[in-house]
């Protein structure tokens, strides 16, 4: 184990202590939930990037810190904020469509969590994982000093069959829609949190594709 490992770890451990404390827990969802984009902007702000670093770790067997590491993690923050927005808007759009009789199932949880997952991810989902593609190839060339970073040049460089095949096609389908229906079923209050925790998780799984991809290559 490596000094990086002790720290990360270290780093998870102080949030689950937060959340399994009773006084800790109670203080910190009273705040994030007066004020639901701040707190949203800071769980994946930290545990977005603990992902990132994480998968880091596995690829190139160390934490090596990006010099735009701070900016990352504001995109991941600024991703938080658009969840916090869209978890509101598609669990009530699936109840409102239920209601109406344009989806099945009207009260059943279970059914508006996986009609609310899946309009999400086949949606919102694909959108904002192209954002922070995006922003991250960003981040990535302007700290390289390229002469000229225009939105052009940064759609030619996107690695489109990663994006498409796997985080589109299989991480949205096998990976999110499940989980976000099972978040879905949690109290509000924790949905933002436990989404930020999966985060981690797809830091593992785009760790294992990139792993993959250049075995192949």
């Amino acid at each position: 184990m490596k000094k990086g490992d002790f720290i990360w770890g270290l780093a998870l451990i102080a949030w689950i202590i937060v959340l399994v404390v009773p006084q800790s827990r109670e203080a910190f969802m009273s705040a994030t939930g007066s004020h639901p984009y701040i707190g949203g902007f800071f769980k994946f702000f930290i545990l977005a990037t603990m992902g990132d670093l994480l998968g880091i770790r596995l690829i190139k067997g160390d934490y090596l810190i990006h010099e735009g590491v701070v900016l990352k993690a504001v995109v991941w923050g600024i991703i938080g904020m658009m969840v916090t927005l869209m978890f509101t808007l598609f669990m009530g759009g699936a109840a409102a469509a239920q209601n109406a009789g344009l989806l099945p199932f009207a009260g059943a949880n279970i059914a508006q969590a996986f009609f609310g997952s899946t309009a999400m991810n086949l949606t919102f989902g694909p959108m904002m994982m192209f954002f922070h593609r995006i922003m991250d190839l960003w981040i990535d060339l302007s700290y390289k000093k390229e002469d000229k970073v225009s939105l052009s040049g940064l759609v030619d460089k996107i690695d489109w069959h990663s994006l498409v095949e796997f985080s589109w096609a299989k991480t949205c389908l096998f990976f999110w829609i499940p989980a976000h229906t099972v978040v879905f079923m949690l109290p509000s209050e924790y949905r933002v949190l436990v989404s930020a925790f999966l985060s981690i998780a797809l830091g593992l799984l785009l760790a294992f594709a990139k792993k993959s991809q250049m075995s192949k290559n």
